[in-house]
């Protein structure tokens, strides 16, 4: 049979604490699972890993499996010394998940009943058997001006309430990680909603609100006062504007994380009075004669 070196098949020093065992062996079991990995001779890598860690997180076993010293490399043909021989009951080999079973080299040292049934995730959360950590996904809405502020957020989950870092500006359908943080242990991904706004559209950092104008100052023209998330500023409306023709208010729009601003636009609706008096109509029929 072939020697079988545990400790590279993990990744890690001989000398290596338990704690850096079972972190090589969660990474490596969840990089490998079947379940997740379809690679050929994935699942072989997979019952190779569990071996390996079924030996290296117990005790007793490393330290048997230690004693055979460093005279042997992975691969080399191995012939155990007197004393050594499998202590099997003849009712064959330990099962492992996924059809697999413990190799000659385990069987030699540790015999049919130096194994467990340890497919999946078993050992590394306290001994107790895991669902495969899987990734899910959430959805959060904000309020404009939270997403424009930004803070910290609870998201409800069931039984759970997490906190959620935003940050100022972020916009509709960004995407979110929290690692480790979905029911089974996997990722959390969550996609940010922006609620409807009464006063303003939101395009990605841009927004847009609509003024109204009376027809004359569309005319003539005129300063208008526009409330913006920041404050209020004023801009020129230019004689002759034209009815849903924008203006451009730079870096007026949502925070950008790199500390820049997108834009708000200013959608002027012109207003066409319904009611005249008789002297508004006559000017207006003034007005018409003139071109």
């Amino acid at each position: 049979m072939q020697y079988k070196d545990y400790y590279k098949i993990l990744g890690v020093a001989r000398e290596a604490s338990s704690d850096e065992i079972r972190k090589a062996y969660r990474k490596l079991a969840k990089q490998y699972h079947p379940d997740i990995n379809k690679q050929p001779g994935a699942e072989e890598k997979y019952k190779e890993i569990n071996e390996a860690y079924e030996v290296l997180k117990d005790p007793d076993k490393r330290r048997k499996y230690d004693t055979l010293g460093m005279n042997w490399q992975a691969g080399q043909d191995f012939t155990p010394p007197p004393g050594w021989q499998s202590t099997s009951n003849g009712q064959g080999w330990q099962h492992v998940e996924f059809g697999g079973n413990f190799s000659d080299f385990f069987q030699t040292l540790f015999g049919n009943h130096g194994g467990g049934n340890f497919g999946g995730f078993q050992d590394i959360f306290s001994g107790t058997q895991q669902p495969m950590p899987r990734d899910s996904e959430a959805d959060l809405t904000l309020s404009l001006e939270d997403a424009i502020r930004g803070g910290t957020f609870s998201l409800k989950l069931g039984q759970r309430t997490l906190s959620v870092n935003i940050p100022k500006g972020i916009t509709e359908g960004t995407k979110l990680t929290l690692r480790g943080k979905s029911e089974s242990g996997g990722d959390l991904h969550i996609t940010i909603h922006i609620e409807p706004h009464g006063m303003y559209e939101v395009s990605g950092y841009d927004l847009t609100r609509e003024i109204k104008a009376p027809v004359y100052d569309a005319v003539l023209g005129k300063d208008l006062a526009v409330d913006t998330p920041t404050g209020e500023v004023t801009v020129k409306m230019p004689p002759g504007i034209q009815d849903g023709q924008k203006l451009r208010l730079r870096g007026k729009g949502m925070p950008k994380r790199d500390g820049t601003f997108g834009d708000l636009y200013v959608r002027v609706r012109i207003e066409i009075p319904r009611h005249l008096s008789a002297k508004q109509k006559e000017l207006w029929q003034e007005l018409a004669k003139l071109g």
